[in-house]
């Protein structure tokens, strides 16, 4: 039967329940029809061509598994699904995808001379990145079929996958749409169709996808070469470089999550889009196993742990901005203060500088074209309003980043070798002009601050101030009870400067990873515009992975301001350019903390059946909590003993908070207390002084100190004064 009429012969429950309008349902829109019958032309084409080629170059080749076994193929005949049959049919089950001699590989794709083989499962990072990247061309073609979409561009990500895509008529999708799509979805994974992979020239590539516009452009901007890679699975054909599990029918789970916008941009208009995000697994077990560790995490979103507990929000009027209210504020400060704290140990000066530039510096320092498409750009007013025929004035911009103002100001005046290394830190405002479909709380905002620092120093001091920035790394992530990953991300397509130089700097960050001693990856490819990177990335209480920490070289911004210093022999030399930061956005940082800690005191293993989907993690240290201490008179008669502990508290520098609503019995205004998650009540009285409850890893219990009111502190008080002194140091 054709791939047409097993289309028209799935069933999409409830598409009429959920209101979902489209007129394309009852058939295919008209060019994904032409689309794969030129498809199925040029596979039959490649199949005949491919069984020519396997008899012309027929001969017995050697391939090297994990370990060093090799194992005799057949070129252009064996395929690694066929050689992981031979190995073990579990591992011919469980591999989505191959690597040979360390480039992805699909597993139906014949091996053409000998090789480095090894296999790809889900349980890895690659084959995640490869098993999500096959799920979202299954949200794709479920888009297609149900609501004629127009595809644009669908990647798998650190935890799942997205596809953006275009509806006429300004169409939008709406939450409520996302069960039926998501049915689709399953419909079409449960239907095991084969991904095919086929090389098609430019003019078939513009042939296939003459009806989408965004397809169009991509294959004018990325396909330099004569020939790209699509795929096809079922009635989709994609624009794709793979590779891709065998089948659709590996994907046993899969869950559509969230529906937002995004902004396709181009040199005319930028186009609205619908994203549609998803995660998927290998089997429907692992799915529900997923969605019990979303339950717990959802728990513990910031969003909502920053509205209970007064420490910020969010409003319409300034998307992608956050309003600090003081108990957040304290936090953030406290974060900010342990950081400058280490910058003074440490060697840092910080430094202030402008908000505005003239959109000049961003053309000098090449942010301009790699990242205009991400800054906030304005004209200023000018005479040209009240004088036409006057010169115009400079473009604005809001800096996006501050390495080109620390540039401006290393070569405000002559340098010399001994001022180096310069070390210069910068905790300035900036502003990214993110999509809003991105924005998501903390994590992500268009308005932000940076630990930020640029290091400018001699060729033979760079060694030593990686180090300098690693241990700097470890020990801030050492106190705030963070694991943390590495990985080394190197020259990208679209880099400038010398390969020579390149190469240097590649070196350079690997040496000092190897003599670091932590494991560390490489990402090849994954480096900035302007240089390679060490990418951190630190893990939550719920196994996530943030990116916030990074170390970048760059050999590229002193070429392009031409900065200089007098080295010691007299002669002008080059500095050498390091990016650094440890927190990454301090808002970021703030959020993971608080989804770490679930909005606790101390973080502590969840008594729930998901508690071991946790990592444990050791406590917040007190001075980064917002909700210290509260101080609870039992009655009217000792509030104002109350207030005086409470002053003494705020004079040692501890929040201290009062509760005095003698409304509520004092049993209530503790166990107030208690769902706010202070890290101490005192509960001041005749009898008793304080109550100290702490989150232990056995569950919580409560340390009675009986305590006459007395107009001098008492001994707890000067206890717990000295005791956050000592962590504060």
């Amino acid at each position: 039967m054709g791939l047409y009429q097993r289309w028209r012969r799935l069933r999409f429950p409830g598409l009429h329940a959920c209101g979902l309008h489209t007129a394309a349902v009852p058939t295919p829109p008209h060019w994904l029809v032409e689309r794969l019958g030129l498809f199925e032309e040029l596979w039959a084409a490649h199949v005949k061509r491919f069984k020519s080629l396997a008899q012309k170059e027929h001969r017995n080749i050697k391939i090297t598994l994990p370990g060093g076994q090799k194992v005799e193929a057949v070129a252009w005949n064996t395929t690694p699904y066929q050689l992981a049959k031979q190995i073990s049919p579990t591992l011919a089950d469980t591999a989505v995808a191959a690597q040979v001699n360390g480039e992805p590989y699909d597993l139906e794709r014949p091996l053409e001379t000998d090789c480095d083989l090894r296999f790809l499962t889900f349980d890895s990072t690659e084959g995640k990145a490869v098993f999500w990247h096959s799920s979202t061309h299954v949200l794709g073609a479920a888009a297609e079929q149900l609501l004629g979409a127009i595809l644009c561009r669908g990647p798998s990500t650190d935890c799942g996958f997205y596809h953006d895509f275009f509806l006429e008529k300004e169409r939008t999708i709406r939450g409520s749409e996302l069960p039926v799509l998501e049915r689709v979805c399953q419909e079409l994974a449960a239907a095991a169709q084969p991904f095919r992979r086929l090389e098609a020239s430019q003019d078939q590539l513009r042939q296939l996808f003459k009806d989408n516009p965004f397809k169009l452009r991509l294959i004018e901007e990325k396909v330099t070469g004569p020939t790209a890679t699509v795929y096809g699975c079922g009635m989709l054909v994609d624009l794709c470089r793979g590779p891709h599990v065998r089948h659709t029918g590996q994907i046993g789970g899969l869950k559509l999550l969230t529906n937002s916008s995004s902004v396709w941009r181009s040199p005319g208009a930028p186009e609205t889009l619908q994203r549609v995000s998803g995660i998927s697994f290998p089997t429907s077990k692992e799915l529900r196993a997923w969605e019990e560790w979303r339950e717990e995490a959802e728990l513990r979103d910031h969003r909502r742990i920053g509205k209970e507990q007064e420490l910020f929000f969010f409003h319409k009027l300034s998307p992608g901005s956050c309003f600090f209210l003081p108990r957040g504020t304290r936090v953030y400060n406290a974060l900010v203060a342990f950081i400058r704290a280490e910058y003074t140990r440490r060697g840092f000066s910080e430094v202030k500088t402008p908000t505005l530039f003239s959109t000049k510096l961003w053309e000098m320092s090449g942010h301009w074209e790699h990242y205009k498409e991400d800054m906030f750009a304005l004209q200023p007013p000018g005479p040209q309003r009240d004088h036409p025929t006057s010169h115009p004035t400079d473009t604005l911009a809001l800096k996006p980043m501050n390495c080109p103002a620390h540039c401006l100001m290393f070569a405000h005046r002559p340098r010399s070798w001994r001022e180096l290394p310069l070390r210069l830190a910068d905790f300035g405002t900036l502003h990214r002009a993110e999509a809003s479909g991105s924005l998501g709380g903390l994590t992500r905002l268009r308005c932000f601050q940076q630990d930020d620092a640029h290091i400018f120093c001699a060729p033979d001091q760079l060694e030593a101030e990686i180090q300098g920035c690693l241990d700097f790394l470890r020990s801030v992530y050492a106190v705030l009870g963070f694991s943390f990953r590495l990985a080394l991300s190197t020259r990208p397509s679209d880099f400038l400067g010398e390969p020579c130089l390149w190469d240097q700097a590649e070196q350079v960050l690997q040496q000092a990873l190897e003599e670091f001693g932590e494991p560390w990856q490489l990402n090849p490819g994954d480096g900035a515009f302007y240089g390679p990177k060490i990418d951190v990335h630190l893990h939550d209480a719920l196994g996530r992975p943030h990116q916030c920490g990074t170390i970048q070289l760059d050999f590229q911004l002193p070429l392009r301001f031409d900065l200089q210093y007098k080295g010691q022999a007299g002669a002008l030399e080059r500095p050498v350019l390091i990016h650094r930061a440890i927190l990454g956005s301090v808002e970021r940082m703030l959020g993971v903390l608080a989804e770490s800690c679930g909005g606790k005191c101390y973080a502590c293993q969840s008594q729930n059946k998901s508690s071991a989907l946790l990592c444990p993690l050791p406590p917040r240290p007190l001075w980064l909590s917002p909700l210290q201490v509260v101080v609870i008179p039992v009655g009217p008669e000792q509030e104002d003993y109350a207030r005086e502990a409470q002053q003494s508290l705020q004079a040692a520098g501890l929040v201290g908070d009062l509760d005095a609503d003698c409304t509520l019995t004092l049993g209530r205004r503790v166990r107030r207390a208690q769902l706010a998650n202070y890290n101490f009540q005192f509960d001041s009285g005749l009898f008793s002084f304080c109550i100290a409850e702490f989150l232990h890893s056995k569950g919580p219990y409560a340390l009675w100190v009986s305590l006459p009111a007395s107009p001098k502190p008492p001994l707890f008080l000067q206890w717990l004064v000295r005791k956050n002194k000592a962590r504060e140091q």
